[in-house]
């Protein structure tokens, strides 16, 4: 191949990366970097000025930006052990040779995840509506008095973790599944054959196996949660009082309902620089020997 070729070749890969460069520096490069540079100005009557870190000292000051953190630091204890808990469970049982019907079952436990927020915040409205809702009728048939699901702060925290618990848990479900199947079947027979129960045989050949897969699972529903906005949208936005807003909610009302976008840009970066330390601390604790 000439030298002319070899250029014509190198350049015609640049043709075809060309459109695709373009797009991802129009829709993800730029709005990136005008969000960092808006984080560092303010609005006002219609003229943007700079005003550097301004943005930043009033986030670390506001007291409901630092009560949506409390709130997702709550969500985020219990509900990613809970929902990663069933998760597993359900894996180790669509697992099970003897299980009948196994695609339908994986079918039905992925559904949630793909479910349209309409649909989701129709069911969930049904279902812990105060008066008739199916919780409370549920309630009433074993003598309980009704709960007030969404207006008191206390339930309305069960409420939501139970709502993203159901939305995701069948996600990770699949996931861990195709993890598990992963795992040879000789993994299984030669601890069967050194005498190992069936508990004693996932505790100890398949959880440490299944650990990549497992850490994965942690970081993205710990990421997923970090970035709460639809299910708490949906079903009390933010409320009630602010017992259920998050940071990337407060964004929303901060930016869309209040106009105030530089204030908004500077909840995003902090929401993605709380993200990412986050997750490193999670891979650095959880992921040391796994996988190496």
């Amino acid at each position: 191949m000439t030298t002319r070729q070899v250029a014509d070749f190198r350049r015609s890969g640049w043709i075809f990366a060309g459109p695709a460069a373009a797009l991802l520096t129009a829709f993800f490069a730029y709005p990136l970097v005008a969000s960092l540079y808006q984080s560092f100005t303010s609005q006002s009557e219609g003229v943007t000025s700079f005003v550097g870190l301004a943005q930043y000292r009033r986030l670390v000051a506001d007291p409901v930006f630092l009560r949506s953190l409390v709130n997702t630091a709550l969500v985020l204890a219990v509900q990613v052990p809970v929902m990663i808990g069933l998760a597993l469970a359900l894996a180790f049982l669509l697992n099970q040779s003897w299980l009948r019907f196994r695609g339908t079952w994986r079918a039905l436990y992925f559904l949630p995840g793909i479910t349209t927020l309409v649909a989701y915040a129709v069911v969930f409205q049904v279902l812990l509506k105060t008066d008739g809702g199916l919780a409370n009728q549920a309630l009433g048939l074993v003598g309980l008095h009704p709960v007030d699901w969404l207006n008191d702060p206390t339930w309305a925290r069960i409420a939501l973790i139970g709502s993203i618990t159901w939305r995701w848990t069948g996600y990770n479900a699949v996931i861990l599944l195709a993890g598990l199947q992963a795992i040879g079947r000789e993994q299984y027979e030669a601890a069967a054959v050194d005498g190992a129960g069936g508990v004693r045989t996932h505790v100890s050949v398949i959880l440490p196996q299944l650990r990549p897969v497992l850490l994965f699972c942690v970081i993205t529903s710990t990421i997923g949660t970090l970035q709460l906005f639809d299910e708490n949208y949906v079903l009390t936005r933010g409320g009630p009082g602010d017992a259920t807003l998050t940071p990337v909610l407060y964004l929303y009302k901060v930016g869309f309902q209040q106009s105030d976008f530089g204030y908004a840009a500077a909840i995003a970066w902090a929401v993605v620089l709380l993200t990412g330390v986050v997750s490193l601390v999670q891979y650095r604790l959880l992921g040391k020997g796994w996988g190496r």
